[in-house]
Order: structure tokens, then C-alpha cells, then sequence
């Protein structure tokens, strides 16, 4: 395994695009659920054993060699919001260019010709962490990472929170991390895509429906 490549993948300078996306954020903040760092630790906490989790599950399978074509459905089936399953298609097409431009990999070209719209983001982030030398705990890093690190850089934005709040909403979940890493590794390692999590988020998705209508928004989701 390349720490190197691991470093790379989690940087949030890697152009994948997820810094256009709030992960929520944005929607919480107008509804008044994220008004200053205790109730983003909050989101962030919710959205890290919901969401989260299924994601993490997902990019831990494809890592390990599971078939992406179907995690790329079990993903669909995840995701009853038609407004985040587009931002999820779109962010893995973003990522699968970076991906494939950085750690080239018949894998990613065989999933770039199946999903030419793009597949699942969580999906394309295993098969990216398998073409750089990473395993499934890796890649669910990356993923859970992603999961909070993202709200928290938009509630900087969106409610000009102090960076160092932010910051140690993240520290204080880090144990939380660890878990859910260590949860979706396991059922990941089973090797059957019918098994994985399938927690649910539904002010989640409800607040990503009404977001989609928005006129003007700071953030793509």
C-alpha cells in the first residue's frame, strides 16, 4: 500500500470536484439545522452513520474486487433521491477522469465504457483506490473522510464559521471515523453486494429534493 497514493486521493486539492458539492450542508444551513459548530458536529455525525456508512461500505467492496456493475445498482437502490443520484453519477464522472489520468487502470476504463453519464461516486473511489496499490479499509477512509470534511469546508463558507471550528468538528469525530470504517471494511469483506448497508438519510434526500429547485445556490448539492 502507498501512503503516497492514499495522501493524494484524500487531498482535497484532487480534482475530483467535491468541492462544489456541500454533502447537505447548504439545505441544512437555510432550514436552520446547522447554525454554528455544535449542530455541524451534529450533521456531520448523522451523516457519517447514514450516508456515510453506505458509501464507505461501497468504495470498500469495489476496492476488494467486488463486481462495480453491481455495486453501481446496489449504489442506485441506496440513493432514493433523483437529485443525489445525479450529483453521485456526476461526481464519479469527475473522479474517473482524475482517476484515470493519475492511476491508469483497464478497471476504470472498463466502468468509464459501461457508465459513459458516469457511475456511482463511491463506486469509481474503490476502483480508484484498487488502481493506486489501496485496499478496501483505505479506500473507506477516503470515503468517510469525504463524508464530513465536505460539510464542514461549506459550513466555513455558507455561515463564515471559523476554520478552526471546523477543524475540530472533524478531530472530535475521528473516533466515529474509525468505527464505521472498521463496520463497513467487515461487510464489505463478504463479498456480496445484496448484504451491504442500506441506512437511511431521509432529511437528507428530502433536503437535497428542495435544494435542487433553488434559483440561486451557493453549492451544486
Amino acid at each position: 500500500m502507498s501512503r503516497a497514493a492514499l495522501l493524494v486521493l484524500a487531498d482535497g486539492r484532487f480534482p475530483a470536484g467535491g468541492h462544489a458539492h456541500s454533502g447537505g450542508a447548504e439545505a441544512a444551513v437555510k432550514a436552520g439545522r446547522i447554525t454554528g459548530a455544535a449542530s455541524l458536529e451534529e450533521f456531520c455525525r448523522g451523516r457519517l452513520h447514514t450516508a456515510g456508512l453506505v458509501s464507505a461500505a461501497l468504495a470498500a467492496a469495489a476496492a476488494a474486487g467486488v463486481d462495480p456493475v453491481a455495486l453501481d445498482g446496489a449504489a442506485d437502490a441506496r440513493t432514493p433521491s433523483p437529485v443525489l443520484r445525479v450529483a453521485a453519477r456526476k461526481l464519479g464522472r469527475q473522479l474517473m477522469r482524475a482517476a484515470r489520468a493519475t492511476w491508469p487502470s483497464p478497471e476504470l476504463d472498463a466502468l468509464a465504457r459501461e457508465f459513459p453519464k458516469g457511475a456511482h461516486q463511491p463506486v469509481v473511489l474503490g476502483l480508484t483506490a484498487r488502481a493506486a496499490g489501496l485496499g478496501a479499509e483505505e479506500a473507506a477512509y477516503c470515503s468517510v473522510y469525504e463524508c464530513v470534511s465536505g460539510p464542514a469546508s461549506a459550513a466555513v463558507r455558507l455561515l463564515s464559521l471559523d476554520p478552526f471550528d471546523a477543524t475540530g468538528v472533524l478531530a472530535r469525530l475521528a473516533p466515529e471515523l474509525d468505527r464505521v470504517v472498521d463496520r463497513a471494511v467487515e461487510v464489505a469483506g463478504w463479498g456480496e453486494v445484496e448484504r451491504l448497508p442500506a441506512a437511511s438519510a431521509p432529511m437528507l434526500e428530502v433536503g437535497a429534493e428542495g435544494h435542487g429547485g433553488w434559483a440561486v445556490r451557493l453549492f451544486a448539492s
